[in-house]
């Protein structure tokens, strides 16, 4: 099955209207996912409880038809609690393959910064290469494999950093903020007169994609066109965060790489069959910002990631 730009970006609509049936805005939010799923990419989510992250996650789950799966991380959570372990069959004399939650196409790791570093590093082999090692022996993921992690901000209590390698393998963290009072408004009118929480099946979400035509858009992406002039603006622009002085630890070349995926799939998403430098701008503050360190002096002048994010776009040459 092939499928055109155009069909990409009716698809991805389909996707936001299904969505936008219980989801009160977070728009950009959602076009986000839809970058990750395309370009292959996981999203980190942080935001304050009660700002429908999980309830998003599954929104999306039911229009892509991406088999759900969660995990509730926990400060007592162990490895073999995400991945699965091998038990011992009495009866077959042999051992058996337990899955854990791990098996699943759109996994939601919730508040994944609740667990100790050690239980969240059994996420690195699936994220980068979407397969599992359990006692010597591989087990795959399959292609759209996808982690859409929440976590609270790391000024609450009861939780951890993230490792910095962890960190690295997602596409995007974005911060999901508070509602406008307008927003909150149609919220409570739309919630508020159900007993009990909502459930997706209240909302009528149904269906609009499957594996082929998930598939399919992921390989029109792959014919858009990543200019000369593209790479070394995107390759300019993640360097720049490694030589500023205000930044104590800049991106890696992962960072460039997954940058210039997704504003493929940018590109894709609005019909186009080549990439231009606002599809890199639009995408370089949830691609690099939690890939950065403010250096000790940049923390106490209460410098934000984000306000230096945005002065490297201004001050990095972009190819006209």
């Amino acid at each position: 099955m092939s499928m055109t730009l155009d069909e990409t970006r009716a698809l991805a609509q389909s996707i936001r209207d299904e969505v936008g049936k219980a989801i009160v805005g977070q728009d950009e939010t959602v076009e986000h996912l839809l970058i990750a799923l395309i370009s292959r990419g996981h999203v980190l989510l942080e935001g304050p409880p009660g700002t429908a992250k999980t309830f998003l996650a599954q929104c999306f789950s039911r229009a892509t038809g991406l088999d759900f799966g969660r995990i509730q991380f926990t400060p007592d959570l162990l490895p073999g609690d995400i991945l699965g372990s091998n038990l011992f069959n009495f009866q077959t004399s042999q051992f058996t393959l337990t899955r854990g939650p791990i098996f699943c196409e759109l996994l939601l790791a919730d508040e994944i910064n609740r667990t100790p570093p050690k239980t969240q590093a059994a996420l690195l082999e699936a994220m980068q290469e979407r397969r599992v090692t359990l006692d010597g022996e591989t087990h795959s993921l399959g292609d759209h494999f996808m982690v859409v992690a929440t976590q609270n901000p790391i000024e609450n209590q009861g939780v951890y950093p993230l490792p910095e390698a962890q960190l690295d393998r997602f596409s995007f963290k974005l911060l999901v903020p508070y509602p406008s009072a307008e927003e909150e408004a149609r919220i409570v009118e739309r919630f508020g007169n159900m007993s009990g929480p909502p459930r997706l099946d209240d909302f009528g979400i149904v269906q609009v994609a499957d594996q082929a035509r998930i598939t399919a858009a992921q390989e029109a992406v792959g014919t858009v066109t990543l200019a000369k002039e593209i790479i070394d603006y995107t390759v300019n622009l993640v360097r720049a965060t490694r030589e500023s002085p205000e930044l104590a630890s800049g991106a890696s070349p992962r960072a460039a790489v997954l940058l210039a995926n997704s504003a493929r799939a940018r590109a894709a998403l609005h019909g186009r069959g080549y990439v231009i430098p606002d599809d890199v701008k639009a995408l370089a503050t949830a691609s690099l910002r939690h890939r950065l360190l403010l250096s000790p002096a940049a923390e106490i002048e209460g410098k934000q990631i984000e306000e230096l994010v945005a002065d490297l776009v201004e001050q990095t040459e972009a190819p006209r």
